[in-house]
């Protein structure tokens, strides 16, 4: 299928953010392999001091090159009605917009556009309180199972999603075995803003997330291993005793996966991932699963993840353990680990069933064009 398809990516500003660049790596190789020519698309803020430009384009390109599209980047200006890609590739078939910030002149150069919902919930309420505004698309998919669904929790924001699950990119993702000493990992961001559901004010972050399993390495044999980016301040150098105390293994998460190679490298040495995810897909009830998740699915290695909802195919106990409490966290992890051959193949196994990416871009293409 040799399309012209530009992804709007949103990386640019994050240079040490390997496994943020996955999110939109899996789409983009994914799309590549169905035989898609696949143009990578960021924007900047305008006015932007052009030196300061040019160098976060240039590491971008050095971070994108091994796989094969260092020299298919482009910079716009964010929602900037000027901006043009007359300089791109013709005909534009098609924009992939997982970036939001894209101008509605640059859309419309595009035979179709898709617009991917990877914030499900959150996204229709900041749309439906003026707080969000993107450019019109034909087609606007989503990541969470409920986004649009007669009993969801939240509102639509006046549009009609389409629901995918977040690719995986399996030959990027093979099955590693690691060490039966290794750890259950996660690479997680710590902080969050003050937000509102429904009545109910909390802080979004994984910090907040993770602080009710602040014991839990009390409660299981198997070591677990947060890798996140604390600074010295006062605040986070509690969190980085409090949870040491309880024997959370914590690394820096700029230092293990600031690239996209170190990032695999990191999963594929872990024995699963354990993670809690932000308050709000609990309040949501968005059955929402992440981009970093899949990979270790894909890697085979077991996720013991907090529950986000009820979903029509995502297991509770099969490879992918879904759990709501201490308890329940705990023994998954013994679980897991009791039958860890027969849980490493089931966690392959949901990978190719339900984020193939190479499937799930396809039938996204069907629905499109």
């Amino acid at each position: 299928m040799s399309l012209n398809v530009f992804l709007a990516a949103k990386t640019i500003h994050y240079p040490q953010g390997g496994g943020h660049l996955w999110v939109y790596l899996n789409w983009a190789l994914s799309l590549k392999a169905e035989g898609c020519n696949v143009y990578w698309l960021e924007t900047v803020k305008p006015g932007a001091p052009p030196e300061r430009v040019e160098s976060l384009f240039e590491s971008l390109k050095s971070r994108l090159a091994p796989f094969g599209f260092g020299e298919k980047v482009f910079v716009i200006a964010d929602h900037d009605e000027s901006a043009s890609l007359s300089d791109g590739p013709d005909p534009k078939d098609l924009i992939i917009d997982i970036n939001y910030k894209v101008p509605s002149n640059v859309i419309g150069e595009f035979r179709k556009s898709v617009l991917v919902d990877i914030d499900p919930g959150l996204n229709q309420m900041w749309l439906s309180r003026g707080r969000m505004h993107f450019s019109p698309h034909d087609f606007y998919f989503t990541i969470g199972e409920t986004v649009g669904k007669p009993d969801a929790i939240f509102p639509d924001g006046g549009l009609r999603w389409h629901y995918t699950p977040p690719p995986v990119y399996l030959p990027a993702w093979p099955v590693a075995a690691a060490d039966s000493s290794a750890p259950y990992t996660t690479v997680t961001h710590w902080w969050g803003d003050l937000m509102e559901v429904n009545g109910t004010s909390f802080y979004n972050g994984k910090r907040t997330g993770f602080y009710p399993y602040l014991e839990l390495p009390r409660h299981t044999s198997q070591p677990l291993e947060l890798a996140i980016f604390l600074t010295t301040k006062e605040a986070d150098e509690k969190d980085r005793i409090a949870f040491s105390k309880n024997g959370w293994r914590i690394v820096n998460s700029h230092e293990v996966s600031s690239t996209p190679e170190n990032y695999a490298r990191y999963i594929q040495n872990s024995r699963g991932e354990f993670s809690c995810v932000k308050p709000s897909c609990i309040h949501l009830q968005n059955a929402w699963i992440s981009d970093r998740t899949i990979c270790y699915l894909a890697s085979g290695k077991p996720a013991i993840i907090e529950h986000t909802g009820p979903s029509s195919f995502l297991p509770d106990a099969e490879g992918l353990f879904r759990f709501r409490n201490l308890i329940e966290a705990a023994q998954a992890l013994e679980t897991a680990s009791a039958d860890y051959n027969s849980q490493s193949r089931l966690a392959r196994a949901l990978a190719e069933e339900y984020f193939d990416g190479r499937k799930i871009v396809r039938r996204m293409l069907e629905t499109v064009l």
